[in-house]
C-alpha cells in the first residue's frame, strides 16, 4: 500500500471543502479522480503532496499515510517547466545520480591505471565494482535511449535538443514538464489535466506508455476516453465526500447510476415507513388501551438513523439544438481549396490542396496534429479566411451556426444579458432569462461582464447563442473545452439528437466516437476520409500500418531475392551500392564478433577466480564497458546503411 487516508476533512474560510475522506491506493493502481469543477480535486492532490495541511475531526481523527520511500511525482494542472538549461541537459537530471556513478567510474579507471599500492587498488576496485553493478543494473546504458523515446512521444522529434526551454511557447513548456517527469518514473505518478495542449498522436502514445507504468497513477481529467483506456478504479468527489467504484469511467457511469437508483429507492422506503410510525403514533398516544405500543413506536422511531436524502450529480443544464428548415441533401463540397494563414510577409500556405464534402445529416470530425490547420479549415468553409484557387460549393437553404474555440465573437464589456439581446433583439428579458438558467447562467450571474466569466460560463453562453440561432448546419470548434463531465454529457446527448449537419473539430475522444459518423484526417498533404467512429478510424490506421509494413518487407525481401531488377543510373550509383554492400557485411562480422566476446567477459566476470583478483576485475569491467558502447555504435551505424 502506498497511501492510507482515514477521516480526513478540509475546511477553507470556515466552509467544509472535504468531508470523512476514506480511499487507499495500491500498488499499480490507475486512478482516474473526478467530480464537478471546484469540488477538492486539485486540492486533495496537493494535500497527499505535503503542499496543504488537512483537518481533523473533534475526536483527534483524520490521517493520511505515505508509505516510506515511495517516490511521488506531480504534475500540476497547466503547469511548465521553467529553465535556462537546454532541452536535453533538463530530461538527464533526472538520471543526475546515475550519471554521476558514470563520472566516478570514469574518474576511478583513471586512477587505478596511476596507482601503484595494491591496497589503494583494492579499495578503487571495490567502490568500481559496486559502481559498475548500480549502473548495470539501473539501465545506465540506455539513458540516451529512455531520453529520445520520451521527447518522441511527446511531440519533439523535430526539435534542436540545444534549445533553451525558456524560449519553448507555454504548451511546450508542459509537454516537456510531463517528459522530464516520465523519465524520473516515481512510485506514483499523480497527473492533474495531462491531456491539455496534446495532440491526438502524443495522446494515443502517452495512453500505451502510461498503461506499461511499473508504478500507480491518480489522473485528475476531463477526457473520459484517456480515463476509460486507463483507470482500473474511479474516484468521484460528491458533495463533499469521496466514493470509490471498480472499473474505469464507463464502468463508473453505470455503478453511479445504479447507486443514486439504489439510494433513492432506500430513502423512499425509509420515508414510507417514517411516516407510517408518525401516522400511527398519532393517533394512538392518547388512547389509555393503545398508549404502551404508541410509547413503544416512538422509541422505534427515535432509534432509525435517517438516510440522506439523496442529491443529483449536479442539476445539468439543458441544451437542446433545432432548426427550422432542411437544406439539399449535398450540403458543401470543398474542390481543390489551398489553406494560407496570416498577412504579408507572416503569409504561408499550410495546405496546398483540400478536397472534401458534405452530406445531409453526416457527422464529420475533422482531426490532425496540433499547428495542422483544423481550426483554419472551418475558417476557410465559412469564408473567414480566402483561398487563392479551387472552389467552395454551399447547398441552397442552408443556415450556418457556428461555435468558435476562443469565443471571440463575444464582447467582453457586454453582461451575459446584453450579450443576447444584441444578437436577439425582439426577445424580452424574461425569454432571455429562461434560456440562460437552461445553461445554468442563473440570478445575478446575467449581470456579469462577458470578460469576467470563467472558460466554462462563456462557453455555456455561448451554447445558449447556439440554440437560439436554430441552424440547420453546426460547425464547431472544441466545443468540450473547458466544460465539467456533467455538461459534456448533456452537450453530447445534444449533438446525438440533432437531426441536422454538424463539422466538428475537437480533441475529446470521446465525443469523437459517440458522435462522427465519418472522420476526415488533416495533415500537411492535405485530407483523407474515413467512415465511422474513432474507434474505427484507428483500426482503419492500424490496419493500413500493418499493410504499408507488409508491403515494406515484401519490397526488401523482393530486393533481396532478385537484386538484377534494380536499376541505376550512372556507375557511380553501382559503385556506391557495392561499397554499401561491403560495409554492411563487415560490420555485421565485427558485430557477431563483439557480441561473443561480451557474453565470453560476462562469463568470465561472474567466476569466482576473475571476482576475487581485484586488478583483473577491474580490467575485465573495463573491458566489458568499452565493448558495449562499441556494439552500440556499430549497430547505430549498420542501422544507418540498411
Amino acid at each position: 500500500m502506498l497511501v492510507n487516508c482515514e477521516n480526513l476533512y478540509k475546511y477553507f474560510g470556515g466552509e467544509l471543502l472535504l468531508s470523512d475522506i476514506n480511499f487507499t491506493v495500491e500498488d499499480r493502481d490507475v486512478i482516474g479522480l473526478v467530480g464537478k469543477n471546484g469540488c477538492g480535486k486539485s486540492t486533495l492532490l496537493k494535500i497527499i503532496m505535503g503542499y496543504e495541511g488537512f483537518d481533523k475531526t473533534s475526536d483527534g481523527k483524520g490521517t493520511l499515510v505515505i508509505a516510506s520511500k515511495v517516490n511521488i511525482g506531480f504534475l500540476a494542472q497547466n503547469s511548465g517547466l521553467t529553465s535556462k538549461n537546454t532541452i536535453k541537459d533538463e530530461m538527464k537530471r533526472p538520471f543526475k545520480k546515475l550519471l554521476n556513478a558514470y563520472g566516478r567510474m570514469k574518474e576511478l579507471e583513471k586512477s587505478m591505471g596511476s596507482s601503484d599500492d595494491n591496497n589503494t587498488k583494492k579499495k578503487l576496485s571495490d567502490e568500481y565494482a559496486g559502481l559498475s553493478s548500480y549502473f548495470e543494473s539501473n539501465d545506465g546504458y540506455r539513458i540516451d535511449v529512455k531520453i529520445s523515446s520520451v521527447l518522441n512521444g511527446m511531440g519533439f522529434k523535430d526539435f534542436d535538443l540545444e534549445m533553451v526551454i525558456d524560449n519553448l511557447s507555454g504548451g511546450e513548456k508542459t509537454r516537456l514538464a510531463m517528459a522530464k517527469l516520465l523519465l524520473e518514473e516515481p512510485d506514483l505518478l499523480i497527473l492533474d489535466e495531462p491531456t491539455n495542449h496534446l495532440d491526438l498522436d502524443t495522446l494515443s502514445w502517452l495512453e500505451d506508455y502510461l498503461k506499461g507504468y511499473k508504478g500507480a497513477i491518480i489522473i485528475v481529467s476531463h477526457d473520459r476516453y484517456f480515463l476509460d483506456r486507463l483507470c482500473n478504479r474511479i474516484f468521484e468527489i460528491e458533495n463533499k465526500r469521496l466514493t470509490a467504484y471498480k472499473g474505469n469511467y464507463s464502468s463508473y457511469v453505470v455503478q453511479r447510476e445504479m447507486k443514486l437508483e439504489r439510494e433513492k429507492k432506500e430513502y423512499e422506503i425509509q420515508k414510507k415507513e417514517i411516516a407510517k410510525l408518525k401516522d400511527y403514533i398519532a393517533k394512538n398516544k392518547v388512547r389509555a388501551s393503545t398508549s404502551n405500543m404508541a410509547k413503544s413506536r416512538q422509541r422505534t422511531l427515535d432509534k432509525i438513523e435517517r438516510i440522506e436524502k439523496p442529491v443529483n450529480y449536479i442539476r445539468p443544464p439543458k441544451i437542446k439544438l433545432e432548426y427550422d428548415y432542411e437544406p439539399t441533401k449535398d450540403i458543401l463540397k470543398v474542390d481543390g481549396c489551398d489553406l494560407t494563414v496570416g498577412k504579408g510577409e507572416n503569409k504561408r500556405t499550410l495546405i496546398d490542396s483540400i478536397s472534401f464534402d458534405v452530406k445531409r445529416g453526416e457527422k464529420v470530425s475533422i482531426i490532425g496534429k496540433n499547428g495542422v490547420g483544423k481550426t483554419s479549415i472551418l475558417k476557410l468553409i465559412q469564408g473567414i479566411i480566402e483561398h487563392s484557387k479551387g472552389n467552395i460549393e454551399w447547398a441552397n437553404n442552408v443556415k450556418k451556426a457556428y461555435f468558435e474555440q476562443e469565443n471571440t465573437t463575444l464582447d467582453r464589456y457586454n453582461t451575459v444579458i446584453d450579450e443576447v439581446h444584441k444578437r436577439f433583439p425582439a426577445m424580452t428579458d424574461e425569454q432571455i432569462r429562461k434560456i440562460l438558467g437552461s445553461v445554468l447562467l442563473t440570478g445575478d450571474d446575467v449581470f456579469k461582464r462577458v470578460g469576467v466569466l470563467s472558460g466554462g460560463e462563456r462557453a455555456k453562453l455561448c451554447f445558449a447563442v447556439l440554440t437560439l440561432q436554430r441552424g440547420n448546419v453546426l460547425i464547431l470548434d472544441e466545443p468540450t473545452n473547458h466544460l465539467d463531465l456533467i455538461t459534456k454529457e448533456v452537450l453530447e446527448q445534444a449533438l446525438a439528437e440533432y437531426q441536422g449537419t454538424i463539422i466538428l473539430v475537437s480533441h475529446d475522444r470521446y465525443l469523437l466516437n459517440k458522435l462522427s459518423t465519418r472522420i476526415i484526417e488533416v495533415s500537411e498533404n492535405g485530407v483523407v476520409s474515413y467512415n465511422g467512429n474513432y474507434d474505427e478510424y484507428r483500426e482503419q490506421k492500424l490496419r493500413e500500418i500493418s499493410k504499408k509494413t507488409e508491403s515494406d518487407n515484401n519490397q526488401k525481401e523482393k530486393s533481396k531475392q532478385d537484386p538484377k531488377k534494380k536499376q541505376y543510373r550512372t556507375k557511380e550509383h553501382r559503385a556506391a551500392d557495392v561499397k554499401r554492400k561491403q560495409l554492411i557485411k563487415e560490420l555485421e562480422s565485427e558485430i557477431e564478433l563483439l557480441e561473443q566476446e561480451i557474453s565470453e567477459l560476462e562469463t568470465d566476470i561472474s567466476t569466482p577466480e576473475i571476482a576475487s583478483d581485484y586488478e583483473l576485475c577491474v580490467r575485465k569491467c573495463k573491458e566489458l564497458e568499452e565493448k558495449k558502447k562499441s556494439l552500440d555504435a556499430k549497430l547505430e551505424e549498420w542501422a544507418e546503411l540498411e
